[in-house]
């Protein structure tokens, strides 16, 4: 779909999805290879070593020079992926909090790993009750940041999230989200898994974790993208601790439990359009041609695009969220 719409409307894709940054990891996550980028401009794809931390701040500070620079080139930015924080980091703005302290983290994992993440939860709630309240329990991950923020910052994480955070300027977000059937979702979910363990999943993974354990880092797949769907059991199955059925099985598993909070995310999202179908579907995408049509605001003279037999608004002021 945003192969499409670029085409249509002489537009560049910028990826938030959180794995396709990272150098290295292309069949697992689903990377879109050059041959099928159709001659359309990719923004932030390896775009990170395996090994580098790549926060959603970060990631807002990269997404926002890009659409700035597209946007100068006189094209239509269209935003692509699945990473909810990071497309919410991009256009709401993050909390000016103080920087990771790795050592601090480290330290509090161990104390989670001794003693329970449940009291990890209890001092959290001593920092700061409110975020406590917002945060379950068992999310030990946000628990750590929390606890870490309210640590560095010598005040609660929820006091430095009341003094607002800084949206993105100068763009009008335009967002178009896909629901296609339940079942037909499932039934793709599990051939696209097994298309990718055909396609050498097992092998990759274990060129990465070779490559991260020779270049004398942690190579366990406790790690940023080692963490990814698909990755864990593609690992073990290079180990020989399963087979490579049982590691499809348990792939298509976790994916589409994965989906399934995606859509329960994505639902909170404030201003998505919602179009039932996938984005291979010509008469969808026509559909959703026609709703652009209205959508996009008039900016400038309208021109034609290359590769479209249709007119096309200046995009100037305005970007494509899917």
């Amino acid at each position: 779909m945003a192969l499409a719409i670029a085409k249509r409307w002489n537009g560049e894709i910028v990826n938030y999805d959180a794995m396709q940054v990272y150098r290295g990891f292309d069949i697992g996550t689903g990377k879109i290879r050059p041959d099928e980028q159709d001659g359309i401009p990719h923004h932030l794809l390896d775009c990170v070593e395996p090994d580098q931390i790549f926060t959603a701040g970060e990631f807002a500070r990269a997404a926002s020079a890009t659409l700035v620079s597209v946007r100068g080139r006189g094209r239509l930015p269209i935003l692509v992926g699945g990473t909810g924080l990071y497309l919410r980091a991009l256009l709401e703005g993050l909390f000016e909090g103080p920087k990771r302290s790795e050592v601090l983290r480290a330290r509090l994992g161990d104390i989670a790993d001794r003693r329970g993440r449940e009291f990890l939860h209890r001092l959290l709630r001593r920092l700061d009750a409110p975020a406590a309240a917002r945060i379950k329990p068992r999310d030990t991950q946000k628990i750590i940041r929390a606890v870490e923020v309210c640590l560095l910052a010598g005040q609660p994480l929820t006091s430095l999230q009341a003094r607002g955070r800084n949206a993105l300027q100068g763009f009008q977000a335009v967002k178009i989200g896909l629901d296609p059937a339940r079942r037909e979702l499932n039934r793709r979910i599990d051939a696209r898994v097994e298309r990718m363990f055909a396609a050498g999943l097992v092998d990759e993974a274990r060129r990465l974790f070779d490559e991260r354990k020779n270049g004398g880092r942690d190579s366990s797949s406790g790690f940023g993208p080692f963490t990814s769907l698909g990755y864990p059991q593609a690992i073990a199955a290079a180990r020989g601790e399963i087979s490579d059925e049982e590691a499809i099985l348990q792939t298509q598993a976790a994916t589409r439990r994965y989906a399934k909070r995606q859509r329960t995310w994505f639902r909170h999202e404030l201003g998505v359009t919602w179009f039932a179908g996938f984005g291979d579907d010509a008469a969808l995408q026509e559909q959703i041609f026609e709703w652009l049509e209205k959508a996009l605001p008039p900016l400038g003279a309208s021109r034609r695009c290359p590769n479209s037999s249709t007119i096309a608004r200046e995009p100037l002021q305005h970007e494509v969220q899917r």
